[in-house]
Order: structure tokens, then sequence, then C-alpha cells
């Protein structure tokens, strides 16, 4: 969090899909061919405006549509939950903004994660460049918490099946996606959220991801103020649908939905 110092979060939900997005290629079932905007879902991604400067967690395939969508003209850093391709298959597109900030763009993550980055995007690390290749600074993401500038950030080791994921934590706003298992020692990190982000992939349990159940059972042990649900697939149901089965301080996440968090 800001040292120190009172502060405003302004959260904005690039995306709120799984890693097919909705409606989904092909798909005829009643969510994919509802009308209602809140029903089209983008890969999951949540932008952070904190003392004037833009952060992005996760860069998936929609990254491009999602920053013109939002006419985001500076991006001070891009953090990364995991390199599955719904996370981070956006990240050549952080050309415009070297461009127009005349500068890498920081990439925060865990190595795994940067060894990911530099096998698929090898031309970005190659010895002789191409010109007009995006290009990025990468930065190490342990179990600490670390600063951009003067803004704290807490990383969550959370579990996507076997895989070690992070969630991240800022002031009293805490995002978490991919998940379903949180370590108890973890879960001490999120403790006193105002507001949290957090994946509900469907009702029916799933290998890798929280179900309802088990993301209203994180919210329940944390007691956030305010809870919002993120990476939800076509067979979970429409949002108006979702919506009228959750706890009255629970909400269904739409791309594009803003939330402000004053921290103290």
């Amino acid at each position: 969090m800001l040292e120190h110092e009172n502060f405003k979060i302004e959260a904005t939900f690039l995306g709120t899909g799984t890693s097919q997005g909705v409606p989904v290629i092909a798909c005829e079932c009643d969510v994919c061919k509802s009308v209602n905007p809140k029903d089209k879902r983008l890969r999951s991604s949540l932008l952070l405006k904190i003392n004037g400067q833009h952060f992005v967690i996760d860069a998936g395939p929609d990254f491009r549509q999602q920053m013109l969508r939002e006419q985001l003209i500076s991006l001070r850093a891009i953090l990364l939950t995991h390199e599955h391709v719904d996370h981070i298959f956006g990240l050549d597109d952080i050309r415009s903004f070297n461009w127009v900030q005349k500068s890498p763009v920081d990439i925060y993550a865990e190595s795994r994660v940067q060894e990911a980055i530099k096998r698929i995007f090898n031309y970005v690390f190659a010895d002789h460049k191409y010109p007009g290749i995006p290009k990025m600074k990468l930065h190490m993401v342990s179990g600490r918490s670390f600063k951009i500038d003067e803004i704290k950030f807490v990383p969550v080791r959370c579990f996507h099946h076997k895989l070690p994921v992070y969630g991240f934590r800022v002031g009293d706003l805490t995002y978490i996606t991919d998940t379903n298992s949180i370590p108890d020692e973890e879960m001490l990190k999120i403790e006193g959220t105002k507001i949290l982000i957090i994946n509900a992939l469907r009702e029916e349990k799933h290998i890798s991801h929280f179900n309802l159940d088990e993301a209203l059972a994180v919210i329940y042990r944390i007691q956030p103020q305010k809870a919002f649900l993120t990476h939800l697939s076509h067979a979970f149901g429409k949002h108006e649908d979702i919506q009228k089965k959750l706890p009255a301080n629970v909400f269904v996440g739409y791309d594009g939905m803003k939330l402000v968090l004053n921290n103290s």
C-alpha cells in the first residue's frame, strides 16, 4: 500500500471470462446467445488506477481490445498471476506503450513465468532484435511484498490445481483468479481486505478453479465489505441469474465494471 498516506484505488474489470471467453466459439447455449452485454466476457484481467498511474494484472489475448475500450494512454506496469495463454498472450501489444512512453514496460512475474515469457516471446530477448518488437523489463516476484514506486503489492500464493500462481493485494483490495486452493498462511495476507475479487468458474466442482461454493467459503472466511466474482464460464449461467443466488455483499463481476476504494 502507499505508505503513510491515504490513497484511492480505481479498479476496472477488463475481462471476467475464462480461457475461452464468453460467448464460446460455436456454442449455442443460452448464455452464449444472450444479448445482455454483461454476459459478454473477455479473458480475465484487472486494471488498477492508483495515484494517477495504471497497473494491469494479466495481459491475455484480449489485451489490445481491452486497452482500446478503456482508452488507456499510459501503463506503469503489468503484474502476472501465471503463464497460461489467457494471461500472457497479449504482451506483444505493449509495443504501443513502448512508443508513447519511450521506455520498456515493467513486467512483474515469478521466475517460472519469466522463463515462459522468454521462451514464447523469444524475439523480444534475441541478441539481434527486429525493429519494432515490444520492449519489456522483467522484475522478479517472490513471496515477499514489493513496491512499484511507493505503492506496495503483496503477492498471495495460490494453487491452480498443482500449478503455483499468485494473487495480488494492494491496499484493501485483493485479486485472486485461476485458483482452487489457498494455503492457510497465505490467507493471513488477505485478512482485512475490504474488496475481494475471486474466481468462481461455475457451480459444479472443477479440478483447478473454485466453484461457487468454494469461492463463497473463502469470502465467508475473509469477511470483506464486498466481494466480486470473476473468471466465470458460460456453464455458470447468465449474469442476472447468478446474482440472484448470491449473498447481499457478493456481486457478479462484468466487463467494464468499475470500483472505487478509498484506503486509509
